[in-house]
């Protein structure tokens, strides 16, 4: 059995978080120069070339790419064979904590939907665990941003309605957005 040192889960969490928000991948970068070269309008053109730009500044300054970083959202695969001393959703949201800190991160998270508190340090994530074979630890962290992909619905609910109204409401708006998060 392994033990799993929670400092490690935190200081990963927070390297992983400032990286994703001030580094596009390779891959996807490699396709934008792919579409710029191929695109014929001059304003395509000019928005691929900015978002290269716009890159290349982030990761030289260490700076995010888009203002809206959102939601932080945690991968952790497990292995079995680790041992967990301590509190794992502390320590990631910890490092959430830290990174939105230290990487100029918008403090943008509420506590709760309703009460719309700002939590002021992006806190908390949303984890995802899974337990795997062995004794190794993987962890993907993808800021999750809500600009663009909010889909949204206005409709003003009775009193009498109350809080089963409001679930209703929200998994009949779910449904019907269907593939748009």
């Amino acid at each position: 059995m392994r033990r799993l040192d929670l400092n490690e889960i935190t200081r990963t969490v927070k390297e992983l978080l400032i990286d994703a928000c001030c580094d596009l991948d390779d891959c996807v970068l490699n396709r934008i120069r792919e579409a710029a070269s191929k695109e014929e309008n001059p304003l395509g053109q000019s928005v691929l070339k900015q978002i290269l730009e716009n890159d290349l500044i982030a990761r030289k300054e260490r700076l995010p790419m888009c203002q809206d970083t959102g939601l932080t959202v945690v991968f952790l695969e497990i292995g079995s064979e680790i041992v967990i001393v301590g509190d794992l959703e502390a320590a990631v949201n910890e490092g959430i904590r830290q990174g939105s800190s230290e990487g100029y991160l918008r403090k943008s998270v509420v506590d709760h939907p309703l009460s719309r508190n700002n939590t002021k340090d992006n806190t908390p994530g949303i984890i995802h665990t899974r337990i795997t074979s062995g004794h190794s630890v993987k962890i993907t962290v993808a800021p999750k941003g809500g600009g663009s992909e909010n889909v949204s619905l206005v409709r003003m609910l009775t009193p009498a309605e109350g809080e089963e109204g409001i679930k209703k409401l929200v998994l009949n708006t779910v449904l019907e957005a269907g593939g748009k998060p």
